[in-house]
């Protein structure tokens, strides 16, 4: 299976404009036969718009998430994508799952919310979603998410051997987060795609740098600064020999102040 991570400029609102976006980007993917396509966190309606995120946000099953399977099914390529989802009077990061039918596959919330403005704006999710895709246990996180290592763990521990991850990284972070993320994915034998923005966003840089990351820590692909479509055979991904499996949770030994 062939899966792909769409690194782009934010759409700044301009909602018509990302669904035209979305529907190139699927398109470019399928021409690739990739059967999987991660765009970034928050693609809808941008992620640094605190004032328009309340306007704009749609409830599960609206407007958004059905153009979302349209066109996955027109493009017979699988969609995961970042948007603001409205719950009541709550907020969410929200992440959803498309199959190449156009089927829903995973709702998920994210858990970690970074910094004061996210967590003023957005309610935190509490649960996992976990699905299959073509024969791949996979699930969701979102940015921040897959930076601790008791969240890959525990999907690793549910079976989970692929991670698709809408990002938003700001600029800056790229070389420290890229460190967090390959030593998740070797510590659990995981291949994680990692789709960041690039350019600004309301005055906010993004720093790029997405990656498809390998259950060995190695690179399948990456991304510079710029506009990019990563694609990454999981046929040809390196795995970790069981017996070299990392054991630190096993041989741990508290020690006392």
């Amino acid at each position: 299976m062939i899966v792909a991570a769409y690194q782009g400029t934010p759409i700044e609102g301009d909602i018509e404009a990302g669904f035209a976006k979305l529907d190139e980007i699927l398109g470019q993917a399928a021409a690739q036969n990739a059967k999987m396509l991660v765009f970034p966190e928050l693609y809808l309606p941008g992620y640094n718009q605190q004032t328009l995120l309340p306007l704009l946000a749609q409830t599960i099953g609206s407007t958004w998430e059905s153009r979302f399977a349209d066109l996955a099914q027109k493009h017979r390529c699988g969609l995961t994508i970042g948007w603001a989802e409205r719950d009541g009077d709550r907020l969410y990061n929200t992440a959803s799952t498309f199959d190449a039918s156009g089927t829903k596959l995973g709702h998920f919330r994210k858990v970690q919310l970074w910094g004061p403005t996210e967590q003023a704006t957005f309610a935190f999710g509490d649960s996992y979603t976990v699905f299959d895709l073509n024969g791949t246990k996979t699930a969701i996180l979102i940015c921040y998410d897959v930076e601790f290592v008791d969240h890959t763990r525990a999907l690793a521990d549910l079976g989970v051997s692929l991670i698709l991850v809408p990002t938003a990284n700001p600029e800056g972070y790229g070389e420290q987060v890229e460190m967090m993320i390959r030593a998740n994915a070797a510590d659990r034998g995981l291949t994680i795609v990692y789709a960041n923005f690039c350019g600004t966003d309301n005055g906010l840089a993004f720093g790029g740098n997405s990656i498809i990351t390998a259950p060995d820590a190695s690179i399948m692909a990456r991304a510079g600064k710029d506009p990019a479509l990563l694609l990454a055979d999981l046929n040809d991904t390196k795995t970790i020999d069981p017996n070299f499996l990392p054991t630190y949770q096993q041989d741990y030994r508290k020690v006392s102040p």
